[in-house]
């Protein structure tokens, strides 16, 4: 007898064991390979337009820089670009599933910015043009290491290390390096923007809208408000990693007997694992 499978979702879901991609790592991801074509072609006129250039963001108002170039990567090592997408890629998806597509979103953009800022307000007559997504990806260093502090990671993909320490070493040398003085051509002090600003926003709930909240009479309201977010959050985050266990469970099994021997309620389970982890990713 033939059986149906018309009820699996295999574009989120597959027997290879691969976790879907959600929606905002995969435009970033997108937006960025584009425009590394993009400086291929056009050469250093695009960098220099578009990359952050302090003394221009001052002098000339050039405030779209702010966000161009977080977009930019170095034409003259690959690895640049390849880093910083497989960092988004590793970290960035599970905090978009447990946040959501627009808080993901958000936040990886006031980090990106938050690092641009920093280098401006630190180095406001330089004339270096400052590019890359490292600002942002250290901003999601910085969650993870909030959200999952214990989890372990291999650092240079060798050596095993809790989130938590290794996010403050990358942190700490970045400090050291940008104390010192280093002319390595690395924008230390954007990554230490977004790390630092990251931190603050997970911590004490910062947004633009809120600087002034605690002159306000609903300040209380808000802290309560700020309590009951961060427990949706974290229970968004346990109904996420249970899904994501079962779902590896019954991959495995897949991938052990065929899909053929597997339950008809495992069937439905993966179907409608799909279309949860799909909404929490809106």
């Amino acid at each position: 007898m033939r059986r149906n499978y018309s009820n699996l979702n295999f574009g989120a879901f597959n027997p290879s064991g691969r976790r879907p991609l959600p929606t905002g790592v995969k435009y970033l991801l997108i937006a960025n390979g584009v425009m590394y074509i993009m400086q291929m072609l056009f050469g250093r006129e695009l960098t220099v337009l578009l990359g952050l250039t302090p003394i221009r963001v001052l002098q000339d108002l050039s405030v779209y820089q702010l966000f161009t170039y977080m977009f930019l990567h170095s034409t003259t090592s690959i690895f640049h670009i390849l880093f910083n997408m497989l960092m988004l890629w590793m970290f960035g998806t599970e905090i978009e599933f447990t946040w959501g597509t627009r808080q993901f979103l958000k936040y990886y953009f006031l980090t990106g910015i938050a690092g641009g800022i920093f280098t401006i307000m630190f180095l406001p007559n330089s004339p270096a043009v400052t590019i890359g997504a490292s600002a942002a990806i250290y901003g999601l260093l910085v969650a993870y290491a909030v959200m999952f502090p214990n989890r372990m990671i291999l650092v240079f993909f060798l050596i095993p290390m809790r989130v938590k320490f290794a996010v403050l070493i990358f942190v700490g040398i970045e400090f050291l390096a940008s104390m010192g003085g280093s002319s390595d051509g690395v924008a230390h002090l954007a990554h230490l923007g977004g790390a630092a600003i990251g931190f603050v926003y997970l911590k004490l709930d910062w947004r633009l809208r809120n600087i002034f909240r605690f002159l306000s009479p609903k300040r209380a309201f808000d802290s309560l408000r700020y309590r009951s977010k961060s427990r949706k959050m974290n229970k968004n985050r346990q109904e996420t990693e249970e899904i994501m266990k079962r779902v590896d469970h019954i991959l495995d099994k897949i991938n052990d007997v065929g899909i053929e021997n597997i339950s008809e309620e495992e069937r439905q389970f993966l179907g409608s694992a799909s279309e949860i982890l799909s909404k929490k990713g809106k």
